[in-house]
Order: C-alpha cells, then sequence, then structure tokens
C-alpha cells in the first residue's frame, strides 16, 4: 500500500523529512478492530510535534496521522459496531500506526460513522478537533449541554484553528457567550462567522483587550494556544470558582497558587487518553462522534475545513506540516486520495 512516513525525525525542510513509501497492507483485522481504506485526512499539531526534530531513529518507517475518513474493507471477530462498506471518520491512536496511509487498523470503538450530508474532504477536517472541543467542554470543564449554561462566558484563547473553531460553534450550542481570540482580520472574520460574539486581540494584553470589551472576567478559559504565553492572563481573568482549560503543554514552571484565592480549577485536555490507556469508557468517543456527526447532518454544526492541499503524498503532507508550523492556519488542513 501507499504511505507517508518517517525514519528520522528532522526539521520539516530537510527532503527527508517526510518520504513517500509502498508498506506492506495492514493484516486482517482482529479483536475490535477495523480495516478501513482511507479516503481523505486531516493534519493537526499533533503531527508536526511528534515530527518535530530528535535523536531517535526508527528500524521501520512510522506513518503519523490523526483524522481520517474511509471505508470499512473488514471487521475483526469481537467487532459489533461496523460492517464492511461503512463510511466512518475517527482521530485514531497515537500509539498505533497513523492515517497516512492507504489502509489502517484502528479500533471500532473510537470510530463513528461519518456525516452523509459531508464529502470525505468536508467531513475529515472534523474528528480530532471535534473530540478535543466537546471533551475539554463538557467532560474537563463540565458545562452542561441543556442549556443550564445560558449566561455564562467563555474564553477562547486561539478562536481560529483546529479545535478553536468547532469549540466556538459547541459553546454557543450550549448557549454560552463566546469570546474568542485572534489577531488578522481574516481569521477574526472567521470567528465570527462561526457564532463568536465577540472577537478581540490575542497579540496584545489579553487583560486589557478583554476589559476594554466590559469583561473584566469569564466563567471559563479554553486556551488552544500557548499555556505559557497566557497562564498568567488566564488566573487573571478567570471568574472566582471558574475552570480553566489547556491543550497546549507546557515548557515553564508556571505558579498555581495565582488560582487558590479564586478556588479555580486547572484542567487538562488530551483526546488520546482514552485510547492510550484503553480506559474503561473509551467508546464514549464513538458516541460523541456519532452526536457530532447528527449535528452536523442537521445543520447545526459544519465543517471546519480549511483549505484541501491535494493528494496524500510526501510533499503535500510537508506543506501541510509547514504551514501549521507557522501558526497561521485557519481552519484545518486536508488531504484526499492516492
Amino acid at each position: 500500500m501507499k504511505a507517508v512516513a518517517l525514519t528520522q525525525y528532522l526539521p520539516i525542510s530537510h527532503p527527508e523529512a517526510l518520504l513517500d513509501y509502498d508498506l506492506p497492507k495492514p493484516a486482517a483485522p482482529t479483536a475490535r478492530d477495523l480495516l478501513v481504506k482511507i479516503e481523505a485526512i486531516a493534519v493537526n499539531p499533533v503531527d508536526f510535534k511528534v515530527r518535530a526534530p530528535k535523536d531517535k531513529v526508527e528500524t521501520s518507517p512510522r506513518i503519523l496521522g490523526w483524522d481520517a475518513v474511509g471505508v470499512v474493507e473488514a471487521v475483526g471477530e469481537q467487532a459489533r459496531l461496523f460492517k464492511p462498506g461503512d463510511r466512518v471518520y475517527y482521530a485514531g491512536d497515537i500509539t498505533r500506526k497513523g492515517s497516512n496511509a492507504e489502509y489502517q487498523l484502528v479500533d471500532e470503538r473510537i470510530v463513528a460513522i461519518a456525516p452523509t450530508t459531508l464529502s470525505p474532504t468536508q467531513a475529515a477536517a472534523i474528528p480530532l478537533t471535534a473530540i478535543t472541543a466537546w471533551e475539554a467542554l463538557f467532560e474537563r470543564l463540565a458545562i452542561k449541554r441543556d442549556g443550564s449554561a445560558k449566561g455564562k462566558t467563555l474564553l477562547i484563547i486561539g478562536g481560529a484553528g483546529g479545535v478553536g473553531s468547532i469549540a466556538i460553534q459547541l459553546a454557543k450550542l450550549a448557549g454560552l457567550t463566546v469570546v474568542a481570540t485572534a489577531s488578522r482580520a481574516e481569521s477574526t472574520q472567521w470567528c465570527r462567522e462561526l457564532g463568536a460574539d465577540l472577537v478581540i486581540n490575542h497579540g496584545a494584553a489579553l487583560q486589557t483587550e478583554a476589559k476594554a470589551q466590559g469583561y473584566a472576567e469569564f466563567d471559563y478559559i479554553f486556551c488552544t494556544s500557548s499555556t505559557d504565553a497566557y497562564f498568567n492572563a488566564m488566573a487573571t481573568l478567570i471568574a472566582p470558582q471558574g475552570k480553566i482549560v489547556s491543550i497546549v503543554e507546557t515548557t515553564q514552571q508556571h505558579n498555581i497558587d495565582l488560582l487558590k484565592l479564586k478556588s479555580a480549577s486547572f484542567h487538562w485536555e488530551m483526546m488520546f487518553t482514552r485510547s492510550m490507556f484503553q480506559t474503561a469508557d473509551m467508546v464514549e468517543q464513538h458516541k460523541l462522534l456519532t452526536e457530532v456527526a447528527k449535528l452536523i447532518d442537521a445543520g447545526t454544526l459544519k465543517t471546519t475545513l480549511g483549505q484541501v492541499l491535494g493528494t496524500i503524498n510526501a510533499s503535500n503532507l510537508k506543506k501541510a506540516h509547514a504551514l501549521l508550523e507557522n501558526g497561521r492556519v485557519i481552519g484545518k488542513l486536508v488531504l484526499a486520495g492516492f
């Protein structure tokens, strides 16, 4: 099968950072696995973070990629949720071979039927960011989806990225007042079109920008950008008994005592936790992706596809990695076909 993989962890400008391979097709699925023939993939910051330069050398090509739409070709003997011919979407498991290949094995508990109203490219933009945003908002921050959060305020730092784009929509469905951050005219407009009530500039002092618009504090804060850059601002802006969630790892030490007087809480969201640790509730990702597909097919949510970069090959994937590393991507980058 055709695949894009690496054996060395190199800068994306290096000619061997990602290479085209012809690799053996995965073996027949066992247990609860599905064998999926890939139609489209999306690229996320996790891709370039995993590929980031390091001394490690792989003994066999490593396939990256954690967003896919495809058709089930075969199912394991314990699989009950899908059958051959089903078109599915999922974000996969960071501990297994990724989706940058013609075929992939994936556990059915983190897979769902793809939205029927979207093309494969449109649907490929959704899984990883939808899982991340859903878990962050409704599990880590414990926001209710029944409308009881109406009137509560949410600050989304980095509203125009993949996660921010779906988080804006989900938060509005829950009745929240959403303030998103962006720094360019086009990303500001993107956030507004997705439903943000207000967009402020994260290139300036966040506290100053928020207070100038009448927001001295927020009930919830969702950081999809640099936790290091915004930790102190979040500690200042979070309301007493408020909750903060971030998806970006830190490289610095931070003083969590800043949150103590407010009895505020800080949470991490890592969408791979369930698959990585094979948690008892892994199937919750199947359920939430199923619900997201229903919301999309009902016209309540829309795809966050930003740009299709062409077919799935090393050259196009290198372009995607480079664009994401530059930090100025709006929505999601997708590739389709081989």
